[in-house]
């Protein structure tokens, strides 16, 4: 996203309730991209809208689902982006507990720093905090990836379904707590592993794999820095040559 752009719209969070400024996006008449339009370049097409009077805000951009890119300058309260299902947001600036839970699609970068539960319940979509980010990232997620180019806090991932979740620096205590189909890549130390979870290589094609979604993520750092971590009976299943992906091996 060019931030330099010149918006189409303007809104100012501070005059506006968060049912209001939902309404007004939702007033944006924007057609869905077609099967073809999934290039950066068609994805400029689309309208840009600029928040400002974002310092404090709870609730900002709760269940957006249009299709609009969206920039703002300053800091979010809590559930910031929770229920998104929109194409393309950007906050310079941090964002307090619970945002993006229950995440359904798009791309939310966050430049600061992130409270507890980012991406908690999220079902797809990517999310990136360029920050560090507190306790139960990504807990019980269903789907989709998280990057967080700092540290993250205690019980990251805990009861997490599927998805991906990549950490640039270090983990709190009980890092994988009750996962499932889901890989953490840690590049720093976790304070402790929950039971049952181990930290194993990366496998060539996991590296192929992790270097994409680096990419995407627009995070620096080579595949080869990461390690894997998955439940125990996950990994004996790989050894074994049941393969890296297989839903019911518990």
């Amino acid at each position: 996203m060019n931030v330099d752009e010149k918006p189409d719209y303007t809104f100012d969070f501070s005059k506006m309730s968060p049912i209001e400024m939902r309404q007004a996006i939702s007033a944006i008449n924007v057609d869905p991209p077609t099967a073809k339009s999934d290039s950066s370049a068609e994805e400029e097409l689309f309208p840009l809208v600029r928040l400002t009077g974002l310092d404090g805000q709870n609730a900002a951009c709760m269940r957006w689902a249009n299709w609009v890119r969206v920039h703002g300058v300053g800091n979010l309260g809590d559930f910031a982006f929770a229920g998104f299902a929109g194409m393309d947001a950007q906050i310079d600036g941090d964002v307090g507990d619970g945002a993006c839970e229950g995440m359904r699609r798009g791309v939310v970068r966050i430049t600061g720093n992130a409270g507890c539960g980012f991406g908690a319940a999220m079902i797809g979509g990517t999310l990136a905090v360029y920050g560090s980010a507190g306790a139960r990232v990504g807990a019980a997620m269903r789907g989709g990836s998280i990057f967080v180019r700092g540290d993250v806090g205690d019980d990251t991932g805990a009861g997490a379904l599927a998805g991906t979740i990549v950490v640039g620096g270090d983990a709190g205590v009980n890092l994988g707590d009750g996962l499932n189909n889901v890989t953490v890549f840690l590049r720093g130390q976790a304070a402790s592993l929950a039971p049952g979870v181990i930290d194993v290589p990366i496998r060539k094609r996991e590296e192929v794999r992790l270097g994409l979604l680096l990419m995407s993520a627009s995070i620096r750092g080579k595949p080869s820095e990461f390690r894997r971590i998955i439940p125990e009976a996950r990994w004996k299943a790989e050894e074994a040559g049941a393969g890296e992906v297989r839903p019911n091996w518990r």
